[in-house]
């Protein structure tokens, strides 16, 4: 209404409602590019550093004899929902359907955002790495060979509030072990994230323990077995809203005070045997138990390269798939959450209709180990560098005698290039200090004909005449 008054009014309201019309326009044909929250674009020097992570992760999946798969960015929305608890399937990402989506949708007085969500959408993006690795096992049973060791690295999406080391879209690099129950899986992927963060030289790398018949043992002797989910979630919290006010949230959730105290025991435990007489009577928290002693002494008998293995009652890790060991691994230098964290699951496959096949992975969180190794400092120098041999340009004859020792230096796997044009030194030579080059060739008349090339050390400023050979066993030899 005040729209139209406006529009069909004369005099001043209109000549200003006409300018502020036109003063949109000009702000919107301004406006900067950008793109969605929670997303990022990735510099240069960031993917440098960004691939020797995943290089170094790489590298220890494929010498513990992990294989590489890949899923489809988008999963079926049956696929994914129903798999991480009503807090997980809220930060789903889903695809509206192609075409005229409304058009098979019957819209009335009851209709809200639920219900017309599945008319409208029944794709979604991958919420994480394991569902769909899940979907893949069922769907290649007959291609794969058991047990089953895959590992895989890629984006996923999830709808959450962006912060400090938390994205909507992130870099998961996953390995499981599927096919099997044994205990000497997670033995070995502790042993994994060992090697891999003493490779990356993070210090102070924490690898937490704890096990969900632990917990599922602890909640049903509280005597609250049927809001298991409930507890766990809440106690998932505790290092974020502290013990007073997990107590709280328990008492909400209808808890009294002989369950709290029970629960009180539990959190007050720091070695694992001091488990043992809190779980007398329960059958299934003595199994946990077990499987954690076991899985502990065989890593303590091993040892471990950096890294802290520890116990840790209150690591819960509420995603609904987890069954037995849980695992969480934090740097205690830096304050930004978990780095890595993984379990056990053992009905996941049954979801998709093969029953029995128990697996365990675990997760690197490469986002945040970027972050964790950029404020320590922790990347290599030569990490950022790309280019380590540029030839400067000083004309057509120069460029063409060039082109040949481009080639054989690139055949002895050094990176080089040949600046394009012959431009003035000093912009040449600008180029090669920002790009961080490490030789810089100058070939000029008097090159060419003693065969010599001019090699200036861009680090040292030495220069001296070498032959392509010898430039070639210089490089190699300070690689």
């Amino acid at each position: 209404m005040g729209l139209s008054f406006i529009l069909i009014s004369s005099g001043p309201n209109l000549a200003n409602f006409i300018n502020y019309i036109r003063y949109l326009q000009i702000i919107m044909s301004n406006k900067k590019p950008s793109i969605p929250k929670g997303t990022r674009d990735f510099t240069p020097i960031v993917m440098c550093r960004r691939n020797y992570i995943l290089e170094t992760v790489k590298n220890a999946f494929e010498r513990y004899s992990y294989v590489p798969i890949e899923t489809p960015a988008m999963e079926n929305t049956s696929t994914l929902t129903g798999k991480y608890g009503d807090e997980g399937d809220k930060l789903i990402f889903r695809i509206i359907n192609s075409g005229d989506f409304l058009a098979k949708t019957q819209i009335d007085d009851t209709t809200d955002s639920k219900t017309i969500l599945k008319d409208i959408s029944d794709k979604a993006l991958r919420y994480d790495l394991t569902v769909p690795f899940a979907r893949f096992v069922v769907q290649n049973r007959n291609e794969i060979t058991f047990p089953f060791k895959r590992y895989q690295m890629q984006n996923v999406w999830r709808a959450d509030k962006p912060q400090k080391g938390r994205y909507r879209e992130f870099f998961q690099c996953d390995a499981d072990f599927i096919g099997t129950d044994s205990l000497l899986c997670e033995v070995e992927l502790i042993q994994l994230y060992d090697d891999v963060f003493t490779n990356l030289n993070i210090p102070n790398v924490e690898i937490a323990i704890n096990n969900r018949k632990i917990l599922s043992g602890m909640v049903e002797l509280m005597g609250a077995s049927d809001i298991f989910e409930n507890i766990v979630i809440i106690l998932d919290k505790i290092s974020l809203i502290g013990l007073e006010r997990v107590k709280e949230e328990m008492l909400k959730e209808g808890l009294d005070a002989n369950s709290i105290s029970i629960l009180e025991s539990f959190l007050s435990v720091k070695i694992i045997s001091d488990l043992s007489p809190l779980l007398e009577g329960s059958e299934v928290g003595k199994e946990g138990l077990k499987e954690l002693q076991f899985i502990v002494d065989t890593v303590t008998d091993l040892g471990l390269q950096s890294a802290n293995l520890i116990f840790d009652i209150t690591l819960a890790r509420g995603i609904d798939y987890y069954t037995g060991s849980i695992l969480e691994v934090k740097n205690t230098d830096i304050e930004i959450g978990s780095i890595g964290g993984g379990g056990r699951y053992d009905s996941l496959t049954a979801n998709f209709g093969i029953d029995g096949l128990s697996g365990v992975g675990i997760s690197f969180g490469i986002d945040r180990i970027y972050l964790v190794m950029n404020e320590l400092a922790l990347f290599p120098n030569d990490v950022n560098l790309n280019t380590k041999v540029l030839f400067m340009n000083f004309g057509e004859k120069e460029s063409k005698y060039c082109l040949p020792l481009l080639k054989e230096l690139r055949l002895n796997g050094i990176s080089s290039e040949l600046y394009p044009t012959s431009v003035k030194l000093k912009k040449q030579m600008n180029y090669a200090n920002n790009k961080g080059v490490q030789y810089v060739i100058l070939v000029g008349e008097n090159e060419i004909n003693t065969g010599l090339l001019s090699v200036k050390n861009m680090a040292t400023g030495e220069q001296q005449d070498l032959t392509i050979d010898q430039l070639i066993s210089e490089i190699n030899l300070n690689a």
